[in-house]
């Protein structure tokens, strides 16, 4: 499963400085079993917001994730609550349907150009 939700930088704080704070509380959270990963991606136009999608084994795993459990996580999320703007976008399944690019196409399935 997914968990989406964009972050708008509120004035007086950077992307870099929330991205860095982002790495670190990852890391820990990434230990939490179910975790699969996360990624923070910068919307094309506007510098200053953030797409970050989770991904978990399932909605049970991450509703299980208890990030009082780290003192320098709480720390982090109570920050980004004071300077960013966080909207959750909402959780999402595995996709169901999916259409990879057709050989002739230019790309293979990597997406790399051929």
């Amino acid at each position: 499963m997914k968990y989406i939700f964009e972050v708008r930088m509120k004035d007086g704080y950077t992307v870099e400085e929330y991205a860095e704070a982002w790495i670190e509380a990852s890391r820990v959270i990434q230990q939490t079993p179910g975790a699969r990963g996360t990624d923070l991606h910068r919307k094309i136009g506007e510098p200053d917001t953030l797409l970050a999608i989770a991904h978990w084994d399932s909605k049970a795993h991450r509703d299980a994730k208890d990030d009082s459990r780290s003192a320098r996580v709480k720390a982090i999320l109570e920050k980004h609550a004071r300077t960013c703007e966080i909207t959750p976008l909402g959780e999402f399944e595995e996709p169901e349907w999916r259409v990879p690019p057709q050989p002739g196409s230019g790309n293979d399935e990597s997406g790399n150009d051929l």
